[in-house]
């Protein structure tokens, strides 16, 4: 049997591939049948070359599905279940994962559609450790929420947290798809008053100001400066990750600030300022999210509709245009934010 599966070639090619049936990946494991997956920004690193692929790589990481098939030593799930799936995978037994974040794993954490796993972006996905990967999906959670979980929005949500937002404080966030959305949502949970969204296109500053954030075009050091009488922001995130979005960052915080980056960087060194960095004291940290730790935070917000993630989804395609979704997504327009791919 086979199924149908998102690839990219080494140059950075999209297509829809005929790909062998997943099989159970152990005792542990489960098989997952996808019925909505998203395009994440850091998917789109793989068509610009920021990493090197020698055969075709079978994306996605973001999956909404029905459980299929589970391994005998599974205990929390059963054939029929409505799961998300965590983007980041753990072993699911060793101290690392028992913090309940899988980047701490110490077998070393592996991220579906990366090629050690399979991509999400198919009709199937065998998930290791599935008790420790998947999670029911909650009642009153619906699909496009279920995606967020399992990566944007725990990114977002830990990118907000390791920001040491005051109460009350300015928070600038740099990059306006959908983490930094998340992330702008998050801050505003979190407690900040003021949030300065900066962006190079217009569409997505107007949609960070229909939320309640002061919009601004990047760089933004001076102006943030000039509306916080020349201090700069308490707490910058990057979600972004390139080199001028982490200079901005470094310009738009204030001394004794702190800068959150979970933007995506390639893979050449960054050239810190360091002696700056430490002459102002600012804190810097780079994040990955821990995706099961955020889920007892998250899911009551969104039920009681503290924090609103509604649309961030802006394209729904079938899994056979997976090609013009990600042509969508490469545009970085204001009108495609996020697209949700369906098999």
């Amino acid at each position: 049997m086979s199924m149908r599966a998102v690839v990219v070639d080494s140059a950075g090619q999209i297509s829809v591939a005929e790909r062998p049936d997943p099989v159970l990946p152990g005792p542990d494991g489960a098989i997952v049948e996808v019925t909505a997956s998203g395009i994440c920004g850091s998917d789109l690193h793989f068509l610009e070359g920021h990493y090197p692929i020698v055969d075709p790589v079978a994306l996605g990481h973001e999956a909404v599905g029905i459980v299929v098939e589970i391994g005998s030593e599974v205990a929390g799930f059963a054939a029929g279940d409505r799961v998300l799936v965590s983007s980041v995978a753990g072993c699911g037994r060793c101290p690392g994962c028992a913090t309940h974040d899988p980047i701490r794993c110490v077998s070393g954490p592996q991220i579906f559609g990366s090629g050690a796993l399979g991509g999400a972006q198919a009709d199937l996905l065998a998930v290791p450790a599935a008790d420790f990967q998947l999670l029911a999906l909650p009642d009153g959670i619906d699909t496009d929420q279920a995606l967020l979980l399992t990566d944007n929005l725990a990114t977002g949500w830990a990118a907000a947290k390791r920001a040491d937002i005051p109460i009350g404080g300015t928070v600038a966030v740099i990059g306006l798809g959908a983490v930094g959305m998340c992330a702008l949502q998050s801050a505003f949970a979190l407690g900040a008053a003021t949030i300065f969204a900066v962006d190079p296109v217009e569409a997505r500053r107007a949609r960070a100001a229909a939320r309640g954030a002061v919009p601004v075009s990047p760089p933004s050091g001076q102006p943030v400066r000039e509306f916080t009488d020349g201090l700069g922001a308490d707490s910058v995130i990057d979600a972004v990750g390139t080199d001028a979005s982490i200079n901005d960052a470094l310009d738009t915080v204030r001394t004794g600030g702190t800068v959150s980056i979970v933007g995506v960087h390639d893979l050449q060194p960054y050239p810190l300022p360091v002696l700056a960095c430490l002459i102002r004291s600012l804190t810097i940290r780079l994040t990955t999210a821990p995706v099961q730790q955020t889920w007892p935070e998250l899911i009551p917000l969104l039920q009681d509709g503290r924090l609103d993630v509604s649309g961030i989804f802006t394209t729904t395609m079938p899994l056979d245009a997976a090609a013009a979704g990600y042509a969508a997504a490469m545009s970085r327009s204001g009108e495609h934010l996020k697209i949700r791919l369906q098999p």
